[in-house]
């Protein structure tokens, strides 16, 4: 068989795709897929290189993935999501939320799911929604502006290890849970159509390492939070629960709180079309059992 194109991977450049990518280029290695590149971006970056085409599988933000998702198939059984805390999208208030909710709030510029939950969240469960302004991930120069800050990732983390009693942190999975009683999916892992069809077997490679990796990763939890204590700081018991605190795969669960995340934006216009479950064809078997 004639060799495939190279297919460019797209990673979050966050440590909540740790416990997914890991090993995923040793599983390559591993598997004899060779023709596969890894490009690290935020998630907004990497969701506009997606669209363009630049790149051909990456980790994408549940909104973006919403937004297009009829150029895109899913793979299976992969997710950054949370079932109640997901301790690194928080949202940091100087003042009381009854109050903040008057004003204004600082957002990430990284990703747009998040800033949608917020808005989703205050909206329905508090009949309001302040100002938003977008900023850089910057706490204090956010709260200079605003009543309140939302950053995700590695920012939310270092910053709520600094924040001050004077400041309220709240988790925004753990918000989207007390009023749904339902878990959130932050990122889905999606391929272009157009690589799959052109690079099946690629394709195949990409997605099986990514299983594997996780598996071998989450089998040494401890030596992932040591790894990360080393290069972010924090302690290593800190990093272990949050990488146990995450969810990984996309079962049942997962499904039905993205479902319900996506009919929210539907219906307050931040989405144009209804994302319907028919359009997330399973093809874990097909491509497990080829």
């Amino acid at each position: 068989m004639a060799a495939e194109r190279e297919i460019t991977v797209g990673r979050i450049d966050y440590a909540n795709v740790w416990p997914i990518f890991d090993r995923f280029e040793e599983c390559l290695a591993e598997a004899g897929v060779c023709n596969v590149r890894v490009i690290k971006g935020v998630p907004s970056e990497l969701n506009r290189a997606l669209s363009e085409g630049t790149i051909d599988v990456s980790a994408i933000s549940s909104f973006a993935y919403g937004q297009r998702f009829d150029e895109y198939e899913l793979l299976p059984d992969l997710s950054i999501s949370a079932d109640g805390e997901v301790m690194s999208v928080l949202l940091f208030l100087k003042r009381p939320l009854e109050e903040a909710l008057r004003g204004r709030i600082a957002v990430t510029t990284a990703s747009a799911t998040s800033v949608n939950l917020l808005r989703i969240v205050l909206q329905g469960r508090y009949g309001r929604c302040p100002e938003l302004i977008a900023m850089e991930p910057d706490l204090g120069a956010m709260l200079e502006r605003a009543d309140g800050a939302l950053l995700i990732g590695d920012p939310a983390i270092r910053a709520s290890w600094n924040a001050g009693p004077e400041l309220q942190v709240l988790d925004a999975a753990r918000m989207w849970k007390e009023w749904t009683g339902l878990g959130m999916t932050f990122a889905l892992f999606a391929v272009r159509r157009e690589a799959w069809r052109e690079a099946p077997e690629t394709i195949r490679g990409v997605h099986e390492a990514l299983l594997e990796s996780r598996r071998r990763t989450l089998a040494d939890v401890g030596g992932l939070a040591r790894k990360a204590a080393k290069r972010f700081g924090g302690g290593e018991d800190y990093w272990e629960r949050y990488f146990r605190t995450l969810r990984y795969g996309f079962g049942p669960g997962e499904r039905e709180g993205l479902i319900h995340y996506y009919d929210c934006a539907f219906r307050m216009g931040l989405l144009e079309r209804r994302v319907a479950p028919a359009t997330w064809p399973d093809h874990a078997a097909a491509w497990v059992n080829g």
